[in-house]
Formats: C-alpha cells, sequence, structure tokens
C-alpha cells in the first residue's frame, strides 16, 4: 500500500507541475506548427517526388513523425525535473522515503509520460485545425501507442539526469541524444527511400518504430508500413522494458 501511495503522489506531483505551467503548454502549440506548415507546406512543396504513395501529401507524410518528435523532446527534456530536486533538495527526501527505488523511478516516469502524452494530444489537434484527416478511431488508438512509446524515452531522460550535476551538462547531451534519434526516425521522409546503410541506422533507432505505428493509424491504408504495428509495438515494448531496468538501476546508484 506504502509503495502505491508513493507511486501515485510522485505521478500527481508531475502532472501537476506540467498544468499549472501554462507558458510551456502554450508554446507547445509553435514548434509544431512551425514544422508542419514551413516543412509541411512550404518545404514539401518544392520537393517533388518527396512522397511516392499515391494520394499523400507531405504534410501528411510528416504529420505522425512530427507526433513522434514532440513525444521525443518533451519526454528527453523532462528529465530535466530530476536535476531541480536535486537542487532544491526534494530528491534527497524522497530518496530517504520508506519506498522503493524502483518506485520513486516508476512514479517519475509515468509522471512525465503523462505530461508528454498530453502535449502529443495538443499535436494531434493542431493536425485536425490544419486539415489532417484523423477519424475518432485513429485518434483514440494513437492514445497508447503514445504513452508506450514516451516510456522509453522518458527513461532515457531520467537516467542520464540521475548522473547530471547541472542543467548545462544535460542540455548538451540531451540535444546530442534527440537529434539523431529525430533525424533517423523517417520522421520527415520515408525509410524506404534512403540509402542501404542510413536504412540501417533507422532500424536501429527505437523512435522509428513508434513513428512507423503512428503512421500506420493515423494513415491507415494509403502509408506502406516498414513492419507490421505488432512488429512496431513488440519493438517499443522490449526498448521500454530495457530502458526501465536501467533507469531503476540507475536510480539506485543515485545519492
Amino acid at each position: 500500500m506504502t509503495e502505491l501511495r508513493g507511486f501515485y503522489t510522485l505521478w500527481l506531483r508531475e502532472v501537476k507541475r506540467y498544468l499549472r505551467d501554462r507558458t510551456r503548454i502554450i508554446s507547445s502549440f509553435f514548434q509544431p506548427l512551425l514544422w508542419l506548415v514551413v516543412f509541411g507546406v512550404g518545404i514539401g512543396s518544392s520537393l517533388r517526388g518527396a512522397v511516392t504513395i499515391p494520394g499523400l501529401t507531405y504534410q501528411q507524410l510528416i504529420f505522425p513523425g512530427i507526433v513522434g518528435q514532440t513525444l521525443l523532446f518533451t519526454a528527453m527534456f523532462m528529465g530535466i525535473s530530476v536535476i531541480w530536486d536535486k537542487e532544491f533538495g526534494f530528491m534527497k527526501e524522497i530518496l530517504v522515503a520508506p519506498v522503493s527505488r524502483m518506485t520513486i523511478f516508476l512514479g517519475k516516469m509515468v509522471g512525465d509520460s503523462t505530461d508528454a502524452l498530453l502535449q502529443g494530444v495538443i499535436v494531434l489537434a493542431l493536425g485536425l485545425a490544419l486539415g489532417i484527416q484523423i477519424d475518432l478511431f485513429a485518434f483514440l488508438a494513437c492514445l497508447p501507442v503514445m504513452l508506450l512509446i514516451t516510456f522509453g524515452l522518458v527513461s532515457i531522460g531520467l537516467t542520464i539526469a540521475s548522473f547530471m550535476g547541472s542543467l548545462e551538462s544535460f542540455g548538451a547531451i540531451q540535444s546530442f541524444i534527440n537529434l539523431p534519434l529525430f533525424f533517423l526516425s523517417g520522421a520527415l521522409f520515408q525509410v524506404q527511400s534512403l540509402p542501404d546503410w542510413m536504412q540501417t541506422l533507422a532500424r536501429a533507432n527505437p523512435l522509428t518504430y513508434g513513428v512507423d505505428a503512428l503512421r500506420t493509424i493515423i494513415l491507415g491504408g494509403t502509408w506502406q508500413p516498414l513492419y507490421p504495428l505488432y512488429v512496431n509495438l513488440a519493438v517499443i515494448g522490449v526498448f521500454d522494458v530495457i530502458m526501465i531496468i536501467i533507469g531503476t538501476w540507475a536510480f539506485t546508484r543515485m545519492k
């Protein structure tokens, strides 16, 4: 019962902290909007042959990728909460609480994943406003997939932050990881059209499977997936389990 109460308290704290930060919620509209308008309409219109699938525009192609990008950037950024908690002494208080380190990690991880999911829902709503067709079934089906994607990504951010002592160090490492994950995920292009060596790198990227799963759900039959949906979800699930184990280990070493 104590473990469950500790988990719920940490989850609720992370969600409340996000919902009270109205500036971050409002600003979360602008970066996806920039990508969808500038890349989807502006640059996409000048890239002839950017999409080789009939009936699919470039803006429609990158939309699930921008959702994936939002999940990635938000999830990784959430690790900064660990550094803030260290700075203000809150982390010491929860580390000495009568709950396991695994519960502490899972509480923060699921709370931050919930925040990243809310950011993703904002982008889905933004897509509807821009005229991208998403039916109700696809919208609801995206939610558990998006949450599954965020588990592993948030775990990366929390793991890195557990070893960092300053915001500057965390920011540098975060950017070093974020950009390759994003640009090699196929968010802005079709992985099938890449050279073989780049396809190999893309297929080693866990976010590639998340973007492919979101495209399968959102674009439906017009999309030619890299893998069946169940394969994408299985790979993401294995990645999540591995990162949760690593993250829990990292928290057990934190003092």
